[in-house]
């Protein structure tokens, strides 16, 4: 159980703590709204972590099979949904210039973020290989497989909520004009990760 624990918390912060798009939305996020906003963004970005966790577990390589001959269509979905999104931020942020951010409530935060990270299923394939190359968590009872799958879980949120709270932590320390700018510069950076992984597909 404890080495299944270890294991999750290294396999969770082994696929948070890499800088990608999704982080740099939550920082902004933070910026421009505060933690209050930003954690149920966080938490539906753990949230999708622990499921792509818990099927790898279930499933194994099974899911990495049904995955791998459509990793090059769901790189490309991926892209222009990030791109998408990333424009409309750029427009928002332009548009509202003096006003005061429109922030959407907890739940949809929470079910647009959960969404944005779920368009990644190639985490799994991260998961299977991972769980393929720890004997102890391949072999495991069901209840070892649980411990690892929540361990996921908790340590991608504590990254998630420290991407928010850095975020935040800036907040009320910004002038209106310089979160501005901020929201157009996360949202440029993630159009261009968008075209990278476009490019990468």
């Amino acid at each position: 159980m404890f080495e299944a624990l270890i294991s999750g918390l290294v396999a969770g912060w082994g696929v948070a703590v890499p800088l990608g798009a999704i982080g740099v939305m939550l920082v902004d996020l933070g910026m421009r709204a505060g933690f209050r906003s930003a954690a149920p963004a966080a938490a539906a970005v753990a949230t999708a972590d622990l499921l792509y966790a818990a099927v790898a577990a279930a499933a194994g390589s099974a899911a990495a099979s049904v995955l791998e001959p459509h990793e090059h269509a769901m790189k490309l979905i991926a892209a222009a949904v990030l791109a998408a999104v990333a424009l409309l931020g750029l427009r928002a942020a332009r548009a509202r210039r003096g006003d005061p951010p429109a922030i959407p409530p907890a739940h949809r935060l929470y079910g647009r973020f959960l969404g944005l990270t779920a368009i990644n299923p190639t985490t799994v394939v991260y998961f299977v290989a991972l769980i393929a190359g720890l004997p102890a968590v391949a072999s495991a009872p069901a209840s070892a497989k649980a411990v690892f799958v929540v361990a996921v879980g908790v340590a991608s949120l504590s990254w998630q909520l420290t991407l928010a709270g850095s975020g935040a932590a800036l907040h009320h320390r910004l002038p209106e004009h310089a979160r501005l700018y901020t929201a157009l510069a996360g949202n440029a950076l993630v159009l261009g990760l968008a075209v990278r992984m476009a490019l990468s597909a």
